[in-house]
């Protein structure tokens, strides 16, 4: 029993490579660009900053190739998240946001979801417009079966993601029972504007960016008012949410916030921080995407339990079909995990937040 739970792999956060002519030509005439990319540039860190990744990664792989990576690593079934749209919260255009989400998540529908049941889909909504946001949610979840909606980790136009003005988002995800999964990839405005070389503004971005909307998500009460809601925190390993856990713990303590209109979050009579973020993961309101190398897991599972965290290949970016391997392989090998930590890692906390096969909570 324990090694069949073992086998079963599901990928929490794949990735495609997105066709931009075929998304565009989703696109309604007036945003028509003569093939341009749709999508605006991720940052400025990215580019004329000369460095490698493994071979083989961040190939333009198309559906036959993200099956054969499937069956060669291993991985019964994916999540896919888009690589250009990474940069969606930089549109400045609301017209432009809503045109190019519904472009997009109908471009993925078609390519992958609609081929192969191993595929599942994260698709884009205009986070500029939120209760475009929200019709576009409730859209790609009831009509094109996607499990939910990709939020750039810092935002849209700088604002936190627990911001009121996202709140209908919210408010259509808990209503939906779906998923939500903050991103990052887009590194500017986090203090490393200048920073070079490029691998410490990789290395410190994605966490950075989901610290910064973890604690907009914590501290403005979005599990506490939308308890339907189901979020996780992707591609920035575990070591980050220890942090959080910790400082948010001692700071709450020491910095007891006025709150008179009851905007903030809700703590529990007799109830820490800690405790406070222990029952939103209890409850399968928070999850955590994580690798297998990462030696801040059992650290983790020790303070909050095994019920977040989601193995996450990040196929094609930065890795390839022998490191995914590795991975895995150090996740089922790990003689510092218990059986039921490595199932819960492998597949059974994705099936929970994606609510694959009616999973969910």
């Amino acid at each position: 029993m324990a090694t069949e739970q073992l086998e079963r792999v599901i990928d929490g956060d794949g990735h495609v490579m997105e066709d931009l002519s075929a998304v565009a030509g989703h696109m309604g005439p007036a945003y028509q660009r003569g093939g341009r990319d749709p999508f605006p540039p991720l940052d400025h860190l990215h580019a004329a900053n000369p460095h490698t990744s493994p071979p083989g990664s961040f190939a333009p792989v198309e559906l036959d190739g993200w099956i054969e990576f499937l069956d060669d690593v291993g991985i019964d079934e994916t999540v896919l998240y888009t690589t250009r749209g990474l940069a969606f919260g930089k549109v400045i255009s609301r017209d432009w946001a809503i045109e190019l989400a519904r472009a997009y998540n109908d471009w993925l529908y078609e390519t992958y979801l609609s081929k192969s049941p191993r595929f599942k889909g994260m698709g884009l909504i205009p986070l500029q417009e939120p209760r475009e946001a929200a019709a576009e949610l409730r859209r790609i979840v009831r009509e094109l079966g996607m499990c939910g909606a990709m939020l750039p980790s810092t935002g849209a136009a700088q604002a936190h993601l627990g911001d009121e003005r996202y709140w209908p988002i919210y408010e259509e995800a808990s209503r939906l029972g779906c998923a939500l999964g903050i991103h990052g990839g887009a590194h500017e405005n986090l203090g490393m504007d200048d920073l070079s070389p490029y691998a410490p503004v990789n290395a410190l971005g994605h966490p950075v960016g989901q610290m910064v909307a973890f604690a907009g998500i914590v501290f403005n009460g979005i599990f506490d008012k939308y308890p339907g809601v189901r979020i996780g925190f992707l591609e920035a390993g575990a070591g980050w949410f220890l942090t959080c856990v910790e400082r948010f713990d001692r700071s709450w303590a020491s910095h007891v916030q006025h709150d008179p209109r009851g905007r903030f979050l809700d703590l529990r009579k007799g109830e820490s921080l800690l405790d406070y973020i222990c029952r939103h993961v209890d409850e399968g309101r928070i999850f955590v995407g994580v690798e297998g190398s990462e030696p801040t897991i059992p650290y983790a599972i020790d303070m909050v339990g095994n019920k977040p965290f989601i193995y996450s290949s990040d196929f094609p970016h930065e890795v390839n079909n022998e490191t995914c391997k590795e991975e895995i392989g150090e996740v089922r090998e790990s003689e510092k995990l218990s059986t039921d930590d490595k199932a819960a890692i492998l597949h059974r906390n994705a099936e929970r937040f994606y609510a694959l096969g009616g999973a969910a909570g």
